[in-house]
């Protein structure tokens, strides 16, 4: 977003909105991340300069119409900051933050918000009615500390939306604050040849074996997170359901990969029109089971208003994968329960 109408292109998959003085920073940082992966052509953070004489709600709708999501950037003053005469400028309907997302939802784009600086989803009370859908989409957080990671699986879940251009990948990020390059994606890696991953495999195991002595007690030696390059490789990649699952919010899609060491599992229920992103969760290896924490989640179906906690199970069988999502239902009058729900899945 830009607050002043700067420069940029029309056109573009992906659209980042936000507010300069909220998070202008991280969202330079982000836009080239994404342009590194995805390429400049496929990413647009600024409403194009408008012309005199143009209607800028027009020219925001055209820009946001031809995206195919958008990320709303929010950090801790995204729903505060005020203006010149100290109303809040959310209030406003010529507001272009509020243009934008506004336009997004009302054309069922899909809207995902973005929290930086440890910011929280704003409260219902405090979003204009064309903006009360927000508060239910589900959000991502990139944080400094994990920022490669975070980003690395936003993107991965971005590809929903966009295709990526490899001619970007190995492009330096010019960003604001210096970056590392986020960790090769699953996809990329298992690209890779199997000869040519056994050949650096074995390359890595002698190197640790001839500098440390105990290279392969190492590789076997029980931990919270074992290397991921071990027991998870049946486990990485894209998968979909085997059966299509009717109901709101039901597991239809997951993609399993390792940032930084760490697996990491994405999740996507059936909903329609698209499917719904219930975003990230670590997982923990223990020889070729892995399970996820928990997704906190509200079930869909209108019979119920349950507060519900999703977690994972993945187990490789034979080339697919078997699924368990453990679910835990809490009623308004407190009580619980649990209900497991085994499903087979297939590479996508």
């Amino acid at each position: 977003m830009a607050e002043d109408g700067k420069k940029g292109n029309k056109g573009r998959a992906i659209f980042i909105s936000y507010r300069r003085d909220d998070s202008e920073g991280e969202a330079g940082r982000l836009y080239d991340d994404l342009v590194r992966a995805y390429g400049d052509d496929s990413v647009f953070m600024d409403v194009s300069a408008i012309a005199p004489g143009l209607d800028f709600r027009k020219a925001i709708d055209d820009n946001v119409a031809t995206c195919g999501v958008l990320l709303a950037v929010i950090g801790p003053r995204w729903a505060t900051v005020t203006d010149a005469e100290g109303k809040r400028r959310l209030e406003n309907t010529n507001d272009f933050v509020r243009l934008e997302i506004a336009s997004a939802l009302t054309r069922k784009i899909a809207v995902i918000p973005v929290l930086v600086h440890d910011a929280k989803m704003p409260a219902l009370d405090l979003l204009p009615d064309d903006l009360k859908d927000l508060r239910y989409r589900n959000s991502v957080e990139l944080t400094h500390a994990r920022w490669n990671t975070d980003v690395g699986l936003l993107t991965a879940a971005l590809k929903s939306y966009v295709s990526e251009k490899t001619a970007y990948s190995t492009e330096t990020v010019h960003a604001t604050v210096p970056v590392q390059l986020p960790a090769p994606e699953g996809d990329r890696r298992e690209a890779t040849g199997a000869k040519s991953k056994m050949t650096v495999w074995g390359g890595m195991v002698a190197a640790a074996v001839v500098v440390a002595g105990i290279g392969f007690a190492l590789l076997h030696k029980p931990a919270p997170n074992p290397n991921p390059l071990i027991e998870e490789k049946a486990l990485l990649g894209k998968w979909k359901s085997a059966a299509d699952v009717p109901g709101g919010d039901d597991l239809g899609r997951i993609s399993v990969a390792v940032f930084d060491g760490q697996l990491m599992v994405q999740a996507w229920g059936k909903c329609k029109p698209r499917d719904c992103d219930w975003g990230s969760r670590k997982a923990t290896m223990t020889g070729e089971h892995a399970v996820t924490e928990s997704w906190d989640l509200r079930n869909t179906s209108q019979e119920t208003a349950d507060e519900r906690q999703a977690m994972i199970s993945l187990e490789p069988s034979g080339g697919g994968l078997q699924v368990t999502v453990k679910n835990t239902y809490k009623g308004p009058d407190g009580k619980t329960r649990e209900l497991l729900n085994p499903l087979q899945f297939v590479r996508e």
